[in-house]
């Protein structure tokens, strides 16, 4: 299967699960080009974007598994450049 270079966009609501996503980005981390992490005080959430390169299975694999973890909400955008 071939790559696709994505973007995963977080929103985390819940700080209980950052470590259980910091294990999930770390099981990843050969399909990760880099991560940004935006802490939003003023609302107590922290906005994240991961870009990927990777074949769309484990795009979709990890997303699920994002999607999954309590008070995280996970959108992915795909290029269309393989």
């Amino acid at each position: 299967m071939e790559n696709r270079v994505a973007v995963l966009s977080l929103i985390v609501e819940n700080p209980d699960t950052v470590e259980a996503l910091n294990r999930l980005l770390h099981t990843y981390g050969d399909y990760i080009i880099g991560r940004m992490g935006i802490p939003y005080r003023k609302k107590n959430i922290n906005v994240i974007s991961i870009a990927l390169d990777a074949p769309e299975d484990v795009i979709s694999a990890l997303a699920g598994q994002i999607g999954n973890l309590d008070g995280v909400s996970v959108k992915t955008a795909c290029s269309g450049v393989i």
